[in-house]
């Protein structure tokens, strides 16, 4: 055995594990462990701007591919408090990463010494384990649990924390004898897939309700399968999306109260039967649940026990990984396709479909300043089938989802139960990271893109391209829009008038210019007929500087986009689509 460094055992784990990729700061604190990436070489490491943009690189570039770990390190003290909204992030989706943070010597953690606070404690409810290692001796084992936890059951993050004397401290281990645990995943038993499946060709109108967790599993094409065999419709969740591609004849649209279609939701509440594969009942995707389950039966599939019955209970639940269940209900489907035993859903399938080519929402509009359903139009047409979208919370991203088209699994990239404003700029640069050489998209409004603007400098110094659309009213949107029903606008307007750039027109901060001084390039859009000429530029600037392109779109200052409170009483505030010119882009041309 070889005497070392307990961060050169670190390291030389990390490489065994796969987690090559990581993003940070370094500091005084956590120095020790830089010296080892140093002296491995096996990491490469992206040096962000803010230890939370890191932490979303991290996430970001977990949420890119099918088995990735993203690593976020910073060093003591507020680096490791700037990192608890991107484990957030990521907890709440469901996502691996793994945070490093130093800390000050143990012998000083109860003395107040500078930069050290009990990050464990801080991070223990946002991650699946928040640990200081106190004894050197601990660091391969505290390492190799880590990996464990973050990929069995449901996935999530964790946070391990080194004191600068532990960091330094030697200890006797062999790289080449370590291995990784085994990974623990619930699996649904035949019986159990046997009575699920049963109880779904009982029914006259099914659904199958697709969520995350089958992104996570990597099954998306399984899902496919089955829905094909079965000839059941599936209705995609936010973090499902793409899970089933947006043309497939069996996608019957996401529901919701925000990030929903009028005919996912109209097909939702003509069903008699769904079954939830990975999801979690999330409260805009049910709105009240007496309208969501009325004169349905429900069967839900996850890997984590306790999420069964958390939000309501169903007819029947099942504990199990989501592409082992689905790995399990393709066989039993097949032998009872082979016996000529399932029913037959074609006229199911025609009314979803009709729907799908009858209940749109108009995107054609030649306002100006801009309609921001008119950008997504603009996206649809300028962006192909391998584009990968990255998105968080607001106006932007619930008139995307509603808009836009994703054809796959991983092209949808959202952070979608925390939703933290700044979190698309960084998470995109770790996408890139994820996905050399693919075609990137970010979607921000103004306030979640001025939030972390700083990171995009971290794009142009390592050349991660990628083009990031702004939709700018000035405007908190949706916080204004929800002011509404308390009949007031108080603090959402971010214009005002730019001395220096009066160019923007009372829209406030010159977006362009400070892209550009961060060492970006940007274009500033204002009439919806130069859009595909500023996409078509965007992406040769992308090409030529391989850097970030921002295309900033000055929108209309108010727009209410599509929401309700229940999935039978979305209001719709703008014209729906009455002609196939209204919705030119619409994923089924409108049945006139």
């Amino acid at each position: 055995m070889a005497k070392m460094r307990t961060v050169d055992a670190a390291v030389a784990i990390l490489v065994k594990e796969g987690a090559i990729e990581a993003f940070g700061l370094p500091g005084a604190a956590i120095n020790p462990f830089y010296s080892a990436m140093r002296a491995n070489g096996g990491i490469r490491h992206t040096l962000a701007r803010h230890v939370e943009g890191a932490s979303h690189m991290a996430d970001g570039f977990s949420r890119a591919k099918d088995g990735n770990i993203g690593v976020c390190i910073g060093t003591s003290g507020p680096a490791g408090t700037d990192m608890i909204t991107g484990l957030y992030a990521s907890w709440a989706d469901s996502i691996p990463m793994l945070c490093i943070t130093g800390q000050a010597p143990v012998a000083k953690l109860h003395k107040e010494d500078f930069q050290a606070v009990d990050i464990e404690s801080i991070a223990k409810p946002v991650t699946k384990m928040a640990m200081t290692i106190l004894e050197p001796g601990q660091v391969p084992g505290a390492f190799q649990k880590a990996f464990q936890l973050m990929r069995s059951g449901r996935p999530g993050p964790v946070l391990l924390d080194l004191p600068f004397d532990v960091q330094m401290a030697e200890i006797e281990f062999d790289i080449d004898t370590y291995e990784p645990l085994p990974v623990e995943k619930p699996k649904a038993s035949r019986k159990q897939l046997e009575k699920a499946l049963d109880m779904l060709t009982a029914a006259e109108r099914p659904l199958i309700v697709a969520g995350g967790g089958i992104i996570n599993a990597g099954a998306s094409a399984q899902l496919v399968e089955l829905a094909e065999i079965l000839n059941v419709p599936v209705i995609p969740t936010l973090m499902g999306w793409g899970a089933i591609p947006d043309d497939h004849q069996l996608m019957a649209g996401m529901v919701g109260l925000q990030t929903s279609h009028r005919y996912g939701n109209e097909t939702l509440l003509q069903s008699d039967f769904v079954i939830g594969i990975g999801n979690r009942w999330a409260n805009r995707h049910t709105g009240g649940l007496d309208t969501y389950t009325a004169g349905r039966k429900f069967v839900h599939i996850d890997i984590e026990p306790t999420q069964i019955g958390r939000v309501f209970s169903p007819d029947f639940g099942i504990a199990s990984d989501a592409g082992a269940a689905l790995d399990g209900l393709l066989e039993i489907a097949r032998e009872r396709q082979a016996a000529k035993s399932l029913p037959d859903y074609s006229g199911w399938v025609a009314d979803c479909i009709k729907r799908k080519g009858s209940l749109q929402r108009k995107t054609h509009f030649e306002n100006v300043p801009i309609k921001p359903q008119r950008v997504y139009e603009e996206m649809n047409k300028a962006f192909g089938k391998d584009t990968t979208y990255v998105t968080t919370i607001g106006l932007s991203q619930i008139a995307g989802a509603q808009l836009l088209h994703v054809f796959g699994p991983r092209k949808w990239i959202n952070a979608g139960q925390a939703g933290p404003l700044g979190w698309t700029a960084p998470a995109a640069l770790g996408v890139v990271r994820g996905k050399p050489g693919e075609t990137v998209v970010a979607l921000s409004g103004d306030y979640d893109f001025q939030f972390m603007i700083e990171e995009l400098a971290v794009g142009a110094q390592f050349n991660l391209p990628y083009i990031h659309v702004v939709v700018n009213n000035s405007y908190l949107g949706l916080i204004r829009q929800s002011q509404r029903g308390f009949q007031m606008e108080q603090n959402v307007s971010l214009a005002f008038e730019n001395i220096n750039s009066p160019e923007t027109n009372g829209y406030g901060v010159d977006h362009v210019k400070v892209t550009e001084g961060l060492g970006c390039k940007a274009l500033r859009v204002e009439n919806p007929s130069d859009l595909p000429a500023a996409f078509d530029k965007a992406k040769a600037l992308m090409e030529e500087f391989k850097v970030p392109v921002v295309v900033e779109v000055i929108l209309e200052k108010v727009t209410n986009i599509s929401m309700g409170v229940e999935i039978d009483g979305v209001n719709e505030f703008e014209e729906l689509a009455e002609r196939g010119e209204d919705a030119p882009t619409a994923i089924i041309a409108l049945l006139d």
